[in-house]
């Protein structure tokens, strides 16, 4: 089924996963999997690495299983930098093989060796989605606090425009750790054109290093309240990661309640993650038993 009908009909909840890197076996993505599919998410997320980091070849298969075999709506990721036009038709075509029909449009992180070749930004990709003629349902990331290569906050949100006008059928959110970072954003969506329904993404933060890395990678700010958290929780790694899921599970029980179009949760491939938001979510009456 298309994600984009999905998230028309209720509120989804949806979770993320990452294929092994190198010699790992897929059969531990698969197990991953089925924990996860275990609490009968809307769709599972599959991402994609470009420039030889060793998962991208895996993106297809496991999403074919979670689609196939463990009857969940599979979400492909697809990024474009480095790639060109033939690499990604060969990609969709392996889809289309594969009966997936939801492809999450990116552009993906710059790296030395993985430069623009026929696609610059996440726009022009989902522009040549929609020109194949590939019957995809088009997922695009969107950004609360605004890209972290965006110099104003205007040019974050040209590119968003350009993304729903290039063919996005809705957009899922990088992380972020306060909630009105969030509605505000969703407001600010509306004034700038952006109407495509919004899926908020969640990750909870499992240590101190953990959440200093994504802060900078994502350009997400890390709020006081979590601050104290983490200063309260200690210097015990168990202590840290509890709290973190602790605070992701109050974050999405908040989003719920206000209306949100959709839950994703960066699960770091760890159902115990997951399974935690599900039960938050499931006590607080925002999902069906």
């Amino acid at each position: 089924m298309r994600i984009a009908d999905k998230i028309a009909a209720r509120q989804t909840f949806s979770f993320e996963i990452f294929p092994p890197k190198g010699e790992l076996p897929l059969e531990e993505a698969r197990a991953v999997a089925t924990e996860l599919a275990a609490d009968r998410p809307d769709w599972i997320s599959v991402t994609y690495s470009a420039g030889g980091s060793g998962n991208s070849a895996n993106t297809v298969p496991i999403a074919s299983s979670i689609e196939h075999e463990l009857g969940v709506t599979a979400l492909a990721h697809l990024t474009c930098l480095g790639s060109t036009r033939a690499d990604v038709d060969a990609y969709v075509s392996g889809l289309a093989d594969a009966g997936i029909e939801n492809v999450l449009a990116l552009r993906g992180d710059r790296a030395p060796g993985r430069e623009a070749i026929d696609f610059e930004h996440a726009s022009d990709l989902i522009e040549h989605l929609r020109a194949s003629g590939a019957d995809l349902c088009i997922g695009a990331a969107c950004y609360p606090e605004g890209h972290v290569e965006s110099p104003t906050e205007e040019e974050s949100f040209e590119s968003l425009y350009k993304k729903q006008e290039a063919g996005a059928d809705y957009l899922v959110s990088q992380l972020f750790f306060d909630n009105e970072d969030f509605y505000r954003f969703r407001e600010k969506c509306l004034r700038h054109r952006v109407r495509l329904s919004i899926v908020a993404g969640i990750m909870p933060f499992t240590s101190v290093k953990q959440i200093q890395r994504m802060a900078f990678t994502c350009g997400a700010s890390i709020p006081a309240k979590v601050v104290k958290r983490l200063v309260l929780a200690g210097d015990d790694p168990a202590d840290q990661a509890r709290a973190g899921v602790e605070y992701a599970c109050e974050q999405l029980v908040d989003l719920a309640a206000n209306g949100v179009d959709g839950l994703h949760v960066y699960s770091m491939n760890k159902p115990a993650v997951a399974h935690a938001a599900h039960e938050a979510l499931l006590a607080c009456g925002y999902l069906g038993a």
